[in-house]
């Protein structure tokens, strides 16, 4: 460690070598998609609501004056009054295969964190499980979807070294959306077809629509581990992001008798489009990204989010729910000429959500791992 140097991240000049380090890292890795530097600026920056509820710094390792690793932690308040357990989290990690760089990166992080009263260290969140997460350990040899990480294969091997354990694994999922429902499936869907109603999002009454999400999510996901509801000012942002990207009946929300049940998200996988692009719009990145949306030459999607009220939990109207919501997501995308879906993230211990999308030819083809560890 006597040769690396780590620096904080306070200006502009090292956030566009922070945003920029990743690129050199993967640079011989076909996989690779870099996100688009604009849209990570605007994602570290005062912008993003995240911050109001947050505290975080991030910084970079020097060998001999190169960069050769980043790292990021967060605080967050939110999480603590919920939860009670001294837990700040790291995040944004990219490294050569350099052990004294990790060394030297998670030791920042711990003592930026110890310093502040906490007591276990809990990552990767970029920023927090709201955002992406998890290290990436099996499935490197294909491109990740949007808001999907990727990683080097050493990564998991250089943190376990430092003392870091599993805590939790995530699933992603790959689906053909030519799928097919098992007999038992078409069985419950036909049973309540009269019953539920399948509606897409409107934009023109955007507030209301995001409120009835805010609520189902919350109600459906409050159980789960780590869980974190969105702020009214994330729910602002995610509706103006909503707005610009997604098409209304990307978001399908299920009814019974007028009350809203259950509810699933969908995004084109923007990674497709702007795979070759390096981060970078200008001079003629934009107009590449906007043909390929416009017309329709993705071929790959993404649900982040699908959920069904806990009173309908481990039930046949439960089940009818999501797997209306389900044939929704393909009647969308056969339309549109997608050719794969995939579903992500999902806990390994959720069998009765990882039983329905193998039960129509889901691949769990990558996993991803929280790591964890007390300071």
């Amino acid at each position: 460690m006597a040769d690396i140097v780590v620096k904080a991240v306070d200006n502009q000049r090292m956030l566009n070598l922070f945003i920029g380090l990743p690129g050199r890292i993967y640079r011989r890795d076909p996989a690779w998609v870099s996100p688009l530097f604009l849209e990570r600026k605007q994602f570290l920056s005062s912008h993003n609501p995240y911050f109001d509820h947050a505290r975080y710094q991030a910084w970079i390792a020097f060998r001999n004056g190169h960069p050769v690793g980043r790292i990021s932690a967060q605080i967050d308040e939110l999480h603590l009054e919920r939860y009670q357990d001294d837990t700040g989290f790291y995040g944004l990690l990219e490294a050569e295969d350099d052990p004294a760089a990790f060394r030297a990166l998670f030791a920042t992080v711990e003592k930026w964190l110890g310093d502040q009263g906490m007591r276990h260290v809990r990552g990767p969140f970029n920023l927090s499980i709201n955002h992406e997460c998890g290290m990436l350990v099996d499935g490197y040899q294909t491109p990740p979807m949007v808001m999907m990480g990727h990683a080097r294969p050493y990564y998991e091997e250089r943190i376990t070294q430092l003392g870091y354990q599993g805590e939790k694994d995530l699933l992603a999922y790959l689906a053909p959306t030519d799928f097919s429902f098992t007999p038992p499936m078409q069985s419950i869907i036909r049973r309540f077809q009269d019953v539920i109603s399948i509606r897409a999002f409107n934009f023109s009454r955007l507030a209301e629509d995001l409120a009835i999400l805010k609520d189902i999510y919350e109600d459906a996901w409050s159980n789960n581990w780590g869980f974190l509801p969105f702020t009214t000012k994330e729910l602002e942002h995610m509706g103006r992001d909503l707005k610009q990207l997604v098409p209304e009946e990307f978001v399908g929300i299920a009814e019974i008798d007028g009350r809203p049940e259950a509810l699933i998200l969908v995004f084109p996988n923007l990674y497709e489009a702007i795979r070759d692009l390096n981060g970078r719009l200008l001079p003629w990145g934009w107009l590449k990204l906007l043909w390929r949306l416009k017309t329709a030459a993705l071929k790959t999607l993404r649900v982040p989010l699908m959920g069904v009220r806990r009173e309908h939990h481990n039930s046949r109207t439960g089940a009818a729910l999501a797997l209306s919501l389900v044939a929704h997501v393909q009647k969308v995308a056969l339309k549109r000429n997608y050719r794969q879906v995939e579903m992500s993230w999902i806990l390994e211990e959720n069998q009765g959500m990882r039983n329905m999308i193998e039960g129509i030819g889901g691949e769990a083809y990558k996993r991803y791992r929280i790591f964890s560890k007390a300071i």
